[in-house]
């Protein structure tokens, strides 16, 4: 399953992407937690990324699609992948589409997940985040749950508010999406990947709704040997006797048999 998650700020794509990893046992691939990584680790693409976000730049679209083949690369992606935050305009779908078409991994479905923008501006000012394991929540729709701990420190989870997860910046935030990512819902739907599916309501119902909506996908491998299989006869149960050869040719011989003697009568006649 090879699936990228769309939808505008706060519509819940972290928390859906950390449901379904969970659930497929894939990863879920956000930029801004492999930034962060690679920062953090201070490779190559992380010093050159830090740079940028030092001087105050956007990072270049090209370091970002290097770490995105970086992560790609590594065993727990072999099976699939979650792409959580990314692409967010059509330049960068364009650029991914040719990146994932050189390492062989198309991708299986594009989900748009559709929330009311007045709906957004509430989940938006109650989203917090774990500084630790970086964990999305929400404090009015998906909180942690009672005596939680952190996966990294076992302690309660640090939640943190992002700068920009309030109010006064969501109506900006959706002018920006509105004009630059929500254009990516024609150009999937035109490669024949989209589903949309209602992402308003409780937490459980939108991922129940996630899955149907990705349930018909079968990777194109299975369903060719799928379909050999089905092609191919049953195989012979173990014990079952063996079909005779002779059960298959005997009412044919027997046939010519009874029409030769048919004929050596007539001539004797």
């Amino acid at each position: 399953m090879r699936i990228v998650l769309l939808g505008a700020p706060g519509s819940g794509k972290g928390t859906q992407s950390q449901h379904l990893a969970e659930q497929e046992g894939i990863p879920q691939i956000s930029t801004g937690d492999l930034l962060r990584a690679a920062v953090a680790r201070g490779t190559e693409l992380g010093r050159a990324a830090k740079e940028a976000m030092d001087a105050g730049r956007l990072v270049d679209d090209a370091l970002v699609l290097g770490m995105i083949r970086e992560r790609l690369g590594e065993r727990d992606a072999r099976r699939g992948f979650i792409l959580d935050g990314f692409p967010r305009n059509l330049a960068q779908a364009h650029a991914l589409e040719r990146l994932l078409a050189t390492l062989h991994k198309p991708l299986a479905a594009v989900v748009q997940l559709e929330v009311d923008y007045g709906e957004l501006a509430r989940r938006i000012s109650g989203r917090r985040t774990c500084a630790d394991c970086g964990r999305v929540f929400n404090l009015l729709t998906a909180p942690p749950a009672a005596n939680e701990t952190c996966p990294k420190t076992g302690a309660p989870h640090r939640l943190l508010q992002r700068p920009d997860d309030n109010e006064a910046t969501v109506a900006e935030r959706l002018r920006v999406y509105d004009e630059k990512t929500r254009p990516l819902i024609d150009f999937y739907r035109a490669r024949g990947l989209l589903k949309v599916i209602n992402a308003q309501g409780d937490v459980d119902e939108v991922t129940r709704r996630l899955a149907q909506a990705l349930a018909t996908l079968t990777p194109p491998k299975r369903r060719r040997a799928k379909a050999a299989q089905q092609a191919r006869p049953a195989k012979r149960r173990k014990g079952a006797p063996k079909r005779s050869r002779k059960s298959k040719t005997a009412p044919r011989r027997a046939a010519r048999r009874s029409g030769k003697r048919s004929r050596a009568g007539r001539s004797r006649r």
